[in-house]
C-alpha cells in the first residue's frame, strides 16, 4: 500500500507529532546547540561559517556542505557594502524565524497557511554605537514586523504561533551572552 505524507504548509505533520512525541518520552532530546566560526576579513567585512551542531542527543554530521553567512557595511558607515550588515541579518533571522514558527505550529494545529510575507524595520540611533551618548541603546531602540498572512486563522491566533519563534525569545528577552577575549 502506498502511502502519502500528512503534509500541511510544507510540513510533515506526521513527523512533527513523532518528534514531539519522542521528546516527551525523552525530555533530553530537545537540547540543542547551535555553532557558528566567523572570520574577520577587513574592516567591518566578516565571513561566518555553519555546519555541524548538536541536537536530539547527538552529534548531527548529516549536512553535506558548510553554509557561510557574510556581513560587512555600506559606504556611509564605512565598509565596501560587501553583504548586508550585521543588523539586518539580524532582521532577517528574526521575520524568517516569526514566519517559521507560526507555519509549524500552524500546520500542528490544523490551520491552513496559503501565502505569507513579511516586511521588517529596526531603528538605531549611532550615538550609542559611536560611544556619544552612554544613554542611547548601541542596538535598535524598536523592531516593526508586518507579516502578511493569507489563511482563514484570526490573526491574534497566528500572532500567537508566531511568538514560539526562538530568535523572538532571543531579542525580545535578555539572553546572556559571555565574551571570552583569548590573546595569541
Amino acid at each position: 500500500m502506498i502511502s502519502t505524507a500528512n503534509v500541511k504548509n510544507g510540513v510533515n505533520v506526521d513527523q512533527l507529532v513523532a518528534t514531539i512525541e519522542h521528546i516527551q518520552a525523552q525530555p533530553e532530546l530537545a537540547k540543542f546547540e547551535f555553532r557558528a566560526k566567523n572570520n574577520w576579513i577587513d574592516g567591518g567585512h566578516c565571513v561566518s561559517s555553519v555546519k555541524e551542531f548538536y541536537g536530539a542527543g547527538q552529534e548531527d554530521t548529516t549536512r553535506a556542505k558548510t553554509f557561510s553567512m557574510e556581513c560587512s557595511h555600506p559606504q556611509v558607515l564605512l565598509g565596501q557594502d560587501e553583504a548586508p550588515t550585521p543588523p539586518e541579518v539580524v532582521l532577517h533571522a528574526l521575520s524568517s524565524c516569526l514566519t517559521g514558527a507560526m507555519v509549524y505550529h500552524a500546520a500542528a494545529n490544523g490551520i491552513d497557511i496559503e501565502g505569507a510575507e513579511s516586511s521588517i524595520v529596526g531603528n538605531a540611533d549611532l550615538h550609542g554605537f559611536l560611544g556619544l551618548d552612554p544613554e542611547v541603546r548601541t542596538g535598535f531602540n524598536g523592531i516593526t514586523m508586518r507579516l502578511k498572512v493569507k489563511s482563514d486563522a484570526p490573526a491574534e491566533q497566528l500572532e500567537k504561533l508566531a511568538k514560539f519563534s526562538p530568535v523572538f525569545d532571543m531579542i525580545s528577552n535578555p539572553t546572556p551572552v559571555k565574551i571570552e577575549i583569548i590573546k595569541e
